[in-house]
């Protein structure tokens, strides 16, 4: 944080910071396995992509982020971790509402690497209940920035949870599935692959299993994916680089 290393438990954001006060910040998510990145470069992308779409700039650059998140996962002694990055509005020193005089703040951390299962639910799969929530909409909020706007996707657990499930999914405007906290979700049906396109974050993951598809030779698509569809499907599997 504004360039020193501490432990995680003396990190401190003030509560003036725009990133806190109205979710304005963006941020990326990468994880380590057995001490190597998984497509760091592909997180730094977007994480850029993210900023210049928001209009904010940092001291940084690109060449000494990587270097930052490598230190952070060496000083944490992790092997494997999950990293993240992000970049807050911050604050203006006279308390401005005009964004254009907020300094933005740079921030990164690694911690353990936590799975969006667990290892009993990775063995026997997940409990997934479909919430009538609807994601916020693209022309609302460009859903390729990745960012801190869950209401949405924390409503759509909490509906799950009612349902005796263990995590969600959520619905665009059409009541197609979207995705779920922190996760894309893919079917299966006769060998073809579908994701659906509307509303959702493109995953680094998402797109790694069209690259392997790509490989393999499978047939994938992003697509409007409707209820009946999920329920019918052969299998359904979820990816997420920051959730295992």
């Amino acid at each position: 944080m504004d360039g020193q290393y501490l432990p995680m438990s003396e990190a401190k954001v003030s509560v003036l910071d725009w990133g806190f006060l109205h979710s304005d910040a963006t941020y990326d998510t990468v994880h380590v396995w057995e001490g190597r990145f998984f497509r760091l470069d592909l997180h730094l992308d977007r994480f850029f992509r993210g900023m210049q779409k928001l209009r904010m700039k940092l001291s940084f650059n690109r060449t000494e982020i990587e270097m930052i998140l490598s230190n952070c996962v060496a000083l944490s002694g992790h092997s494997s971790a999950y990293v993240e990055m992000i970049c807050t509005r911050g604050g203006s020193p006279t308390f401005s509402r005009d964004p254009r005089e907020a300094e933005n703040r740079f921030m990164a951390f690694a911690v353990p690497f936590g799975s969006v299962a667990n290892k009993e639910q990775l063995e026997r799969g997940l409990h997934v209940a479909i919430s009538n929530t609807v994601r916020i909409p693209p022309k609302s909020i460009d859903p390729t920035i990745k960012n801190y706007h869950w209401l949405d996707l924390v409503k759509g657990l909490f509906d799950a949870y009612d349902y005796g499930a263990e995590t969600a999914l959520i619905v665009d405007i059409n009541d197609n599935i979207a995705e779920g906290p922190g996760f894309n979700v893919f079917t299966v049906k006769s060998g073809r692959l579908k994701t659906p396109a509307y509303g959702v974050l493109p995953g680094i993951t998402r797109q790694t299993v069209f690259d392997l598809c790509g490989e393999l030779g499978l047939s994938v698509i992003a697509g409007d994916i409707h209820r009946d569809e999920l329920k019918g499907a052969d299998e359904v599997f979820i990816t997420s680089t920051a959730g295992g």
